[in-house]
């Protein structure tokens, strides 16, 4: 592939045999994002910005990172403030443990658990379909959207951080859950951006924004 360092600011969306590549890549390029879907942990190193999708069970999503080499060139991306964007499963990867199935390891970034919506009869899950985000307090990714905007969400599990300090949205179905983390260079959404219409590309367009932003710094 191409020297990625150097030309328009690039971001790559990791592909590690799950998730929804295509759709997060057309997303990112609708929003004005040069986005490549790569397996190659050099294109992380090189990107100027790094996108984490992901769909299915958690512990296979670590086995197919860790199969791939991709765990510390992610870690490595976000350490060295290189904009992050994990998306759904991604955000779900970045803490420290599951209870998906049993307990498995994450990324450990972000300090917390995984766990599943508790059992309620008046309660579908998955929690599938459009719902509000609060916005807990501003940042880069949600600027321009409005508070209680909603968003589409699949999902079974959600994240619960040992702390708020990075919780940039929050969601009500039941419980109140964190439905997007803003750390610095480090952005995470348990909802689709890439299918939740306007507000959703307007938070891929905030993305590339801020990839744009660090490169020409």
């Amino acid at each position: 592939m191409e020297d990625l360092a150097s030309g328009p600011p690039t971001v790559i969306v990791v592909d590690y045999g799950m998730g929804n590549l295509r759709s997060a890549q057309k997303g990112l390029e609708r929003a004005g994002v040069q986005a490549i879907v790569s397996s190659d942990p050099a294109d992380i190193s090189s990107a100027d910005g790094v996108v984490l999708p992901g769909v299915g069970a958690f512990r296979d999503c670590m086995g197919n990172l860790t199969q791939a080499r991709m765990v510390e060139p992610v870690r490595e991306a976000i350490m060295e403030g290189k904009p992050f964007l994990g998306i759904c499963l991604g955000m779900q990867l970045l803490m420290s443990v599951s209870e998906e199935f049993g307990i498995h390891q994450g990324l450990d970034i972000i300090p917390g658990r995984v766990v599943r919506f508790p059992h309620d009869a008046k309660l579908k899950v998955p929690h599938m379909g459009w719902n509000r985000v609060h916005i807990g307090r501003p940042n880069p990714l949600f600027a321009g959207i409005p508070d209680g905007s909603f968003f589409y969400f699949v999902h079974s599990y959600y994240v619960l951080p040992d702390s708020e300090e990075s919780m940039a949205g929050w969601t009500d179905y039941g419980v109140r859950f964190c439905s997007a983390f803003a750390r610095d260079n480090l952005f995470a959404t348990q909802f689709h951006p890439e299918k939740s219409a306007p507000w959703g590309l307007r938070v891929l367009e905030n993305f590339g924004i801020i990839v744009r932003g660090r490169k020409e710094d």
